[in-house]
Formats: structure tokens, sequence, C-alpha cells
């Protein structure tokens, strides 16, 4: 439904294949290494990063890259996690690109069997410390249970987690507009 409307997808190494296969036509599509970082206009790039997940479903699995991406204007850095477990790779990335404007973390769905590929909340936290991110934004947490927790006790967790660190939130509702750099959403509404 979206395919119409896209004119170019950046995304990790072996993924355009699928796109492809989706109807997408092989121009449209520009594929990254961690670390290769694309030019989308004279004011905006974006980096493919490290992230710690498998790709794939199934029996035939890590057959793609996995990543996290940094976008970049002249006047802000926003950070886009997707899933990964919590690692070194954080404050690397912090240590290269922070101070970090906004950093979009998942801390749901998570489970001690999954500490390698989604992180527990109190570890979405630390990597955004790690990142040197300014405000947080906890994503992957409300819309679907797939976890074996209550779905709303990761954002709680984090909540308790980023207060315990001084580390500012984003809460927004889903669906409600975010502005970097502007006051951010910070209404507890799930509650």
């Amino acid at each position: 439904a979206l395919r119409s409307g896209v004119k170019k997808v950046v995304t990790a190494l072996g993924v355009g294949a699928h796109l492809e296969k989706w109807g997408y036509d092989s121009t449209q599509i520009q594929e990254l290494d961690w670390q290769e970082e694309i030019v989308l206009d004279s004011t905006l790039t974006l980096t493919a990063l490290p992230a710690r997940h498998f790709s794939g479903r199934g029996f035939k699995r890590n057959q793609t890259l996995w990543a996290s991406y940094m976008l970049r204007s002249p006047n802000y850095s926003i950070y886009i996690g997707g899933d990964s477990g919590y690692d070194a790779h954080f404050k690397q990335i912090g240590e290269k690109y922070g101070p970090i404007d906004l950093a979009i973390l998942e801390c749901g769905q998570y489970n001690e069997f999954w500490k390698y590929i989604h992180m527990m909340p109190e570890e979405t936290a630390q990597a955004a410390l790690d990142l040197q991110a300014k405000v947080l934004m906890p994503v992957h947490w409300s819309k679907f249970t797939l976890g074996l927790h209550p779905w709303y006790e990761p954002i709680e967790r984090v909540v308790a987690a980023a207060a315990q660190r001084n580390i500012p939130l984003a809460t927004p509702l889903i669906g409600q507009p975010v502005f970097i750099g502007k006051e951010y959403p910070t209404a507890l509404w799930w509650r």
C-alpha cells in the first residue's frame, strides 16, 4: 500500500531483495553496511550503524544485516535504534556521534531468554546514557503484546530507570507528532 508513494528506500545489506520481491524497483533501493552513509539531500544524512539482533524468521536466519540508523541535519541528530540487545555499540556510537538530540529506543517485548536481541527497560535507559542522548523516546512497547510481561510494564520500568539517571523522556501517544528541539510530550497517558 505504501509502495506507490515511496521514492527511495534506504535499508541494510541484503534487505533489498525482499523489497524487490514485493514490487519495489531496484533503482529505488539503497543498501548500507554498518558505518556507511547516504546524503539524502543538502541537509540530511543517514548512517547505518550496528544493532544486535538476528534477521529473518524460521529456518533461514541471518541472511541480511540488522542495523540501527543515525539521521543528521545541520541542527539535529536522531538515533533510530530499532530492535537491539544491549551491548558496547551504544557507547561507541555515542562517542562518535554524541550528543544526540533524540534517541528512539525499544523498551518492550523483552525476556531474559531474549536479552541478546531485546533490551530490558533499564538497559534502554543505560543505552540512552551511552548514546549521550538529550531525550529518550521509548518505543516498541504499547501496540502489540509479544513478550511475556504486561503491556504497560516496559514503559513503567523505563520511566523509573530514566528518572534515576536524570534522562528526559518523550512519551507521545501513538500517532502524536514530536518536534525535535521543541517541548516534548511527557504525559503518562497509559496510566
